[in-house]
C-alpha cells in the first residue's frame, strides 16, 4: 500500500471539518482497492460523529454493508471497539428501522445484535 495514501487518510481522519468526511466518501469509501476502502471505513468510525458513522452503516456498499468481506467485517470490528458507543447505537436504530434496503436493516440489526452481545 502507498504510504502516501495511507498518511493522506489518517490525516483526513484527524481533520475536525465535515468536508474531510465529504472527502474520505467520495474517495475512499469509491475506491476500486479493498485495501484503501477498508482503512477508509476504520477512519470514518474512528471520527466517531454522526455524518461520519452515517458514512460506514446506511450507504449500501460501504462499510458495514461493502462487497468485500474483510472491508466489512474490519467496519465492524473498528465498531466494537469504539469506546463510547451511543452514536453508532443511534443511526444503527435509525436504519433499522428506516431504510428502505432489505441487505442495509439487516446489516444493520447484525451489528446492533453484535454490540449488545460484546457488552
Amino acid at each position: 500500500m502507498n504510504n502516501k495514501i495511507e498518511k493522506i487518510i489518517e490525516a483526513l481522519e484527524k481533520h475536525e471539518d465535515l468536508e474531510s468526511i465529504n472527502v474520505l466518501e467520495e474517495l475512499g469509501t469509491n475506491s476500486p482497492d479493498n485495501e484503501i476502502r477498508e482503512m477508509t471505513s476504520r477512519a470514518l468510525v474512528r471520527k466517531n460523529i454522526h455524518d461520519s458513522l452515517k458514512v460506514v452503516i446506511i450507504n449500501q456498499g460501504k462499510g458495514i454493508n461493502d462487497l468485500s468481506p474483510t472491508v466489512a467485517m474490519s467496519t465492524v470490528n473498528e465498531i466494537l471497539a469504539l469506546d463510547d458507543k451511543s452514536e453508532v447505537i443511534k443511526i444503527l436504530d435509525d436504519t433499522i428501522n428506516l431504510n428502505s434496503i432489505d441487505e442495509v436493516r439487516e446489516n444493520a440489526m447484525s451489528v446492533k445484535s453484535l454490540l449488545t452481545l460484546s457488552e
